[in-house]
C-alpha cells in the first residue's frame, strides 16, 4: 500500500469516527427508553442476508415463539429480495386482527463480493455510521445472525452498548450450513465474542470446541 493510499484510509477512519460519535450523541440525548419490548417479551434485532442466508435466518425465526417480539430485521441497502421473504414470512405468521411486530430496516453493505481488503475497511466503518445510531435506538434484547458480512457492524455496535454499560445484549450466531469444515470471514471473527455460536456440521464443532452442534436447519 502506498503512502498516499495509507494517509488516505487513516483520514477516512478519522472522519467516520467523528461522525459516528456526533451520531451517537445525538442519539443517546433522543432515547429515554432502554425496553423496547413488553413485559415477558424478547425484542430481537435479526441480520438477514441475501438468497441463502436470508432462508436460514427465516427458518431460523420459524421457531422462534411469540415471545420474541419486537422483531427487527436489517438488510443490506443492496438486496433486493430478502425484504419481500420476511414480509411474507410475517403475514404468514400473523393470526386474526393483530398487527405483526416486526420491522424492517437497511443499512449499507459493509463488504461486497470481490471488494478489496482495503476498501472493505472504509466500507465497513461507513455501515457502522448507520449500525451504531440503530443498535443505540432500537436496543434489542438479543441480536441472532447467520453469517452474512452486515452483521458485523451490527454486532460490533452491540458490544458497544454493551461496554458503554448501557445495556447488555445476547449475541446468537448460527454459522451458515454451506460452511462444513471452516468458518466464514463473520464466523472467525464472532467466534470470540458471541455469547451462543452454533455450528450445523460435526467437523466445525470439533475444530471449535467453543461451537456447539445443532444440526442442519434447513
Amino acid at each position: 500500500m502506498s503512502l498516499s493510499v495509507f494517509y488516505g484510509v487513516l483520514c477516512g477512519v478519522f472522519l467516520a469516527l467523528l461522525i459516528l460519535v456526533l451520531r451517537l450523541v445525538t442519539v443517546l440525548r433522543a432515547v429515554t427508553d432502554c425496553k423496547p419490548g413488553k413485559k415477558g417479551s424478547v425484542c430481537v434485532l435479526v441480520v438477514a442476508g441475501s438468497g441463502g442466508h436470508t432462508t436460514e435466518i427465516i427458518r431460523l425465526m420459524e421457531s422462534l415463539s411469540q415471545v420474541y417480539t419486537p422483531r427487527h430485521y436489517v438488510i443490506a441497502d443492496t438486496d433486493k429480495m430478502s425484504e419481500d421473504k420476511i414480509r411474507a414470512f410475517e403475514s404468514s405468521k400473523v393470526k386474526g386482527d393483530s398487527p405483526a411486530q416486526f420491522t424492517v430496516h437497511r443499512i449499507p453493505r459493509s463488504r461486497e463480493v470481490r471488494q478489496s481488503w482495503s476498501s472493505s475497511v472504509l466500507s465497513t466503518l461507513y455501515a457502522l455510521l448507520y449500525s451504531v445510531p440503530l443498535v443505540f435506538r432500537l436496543r434489542p434484547d438479543m441480536v441472532l445472525c447467520n453469517g452474512p458480512g452486515t452483521c458485523i457492524p451490527l454486532c460490533a455496535a452491540t458490544l458497544l452498548l454493551g461496554i458503554l454499560g448501557l445495556k447488555r445484549v445476547l449475541l446468537v450466531y448460527v454459522e451458515s450450513i454451506c460452511r462444513v469444515e471452516s468458518l466464514s470471514l463473520s464466523g472467525k471473527i464472532l467466534y470470540h465474542f458471541a455469547d451462543y455460536f452454533f455450528v450445523q456440521w460435526q467437523p466445525l464443532q470439533t475444530r471449535y470446541p467453543k461451537s456447539v452442534y445443532i444440526g442442519r436447519i434447513v
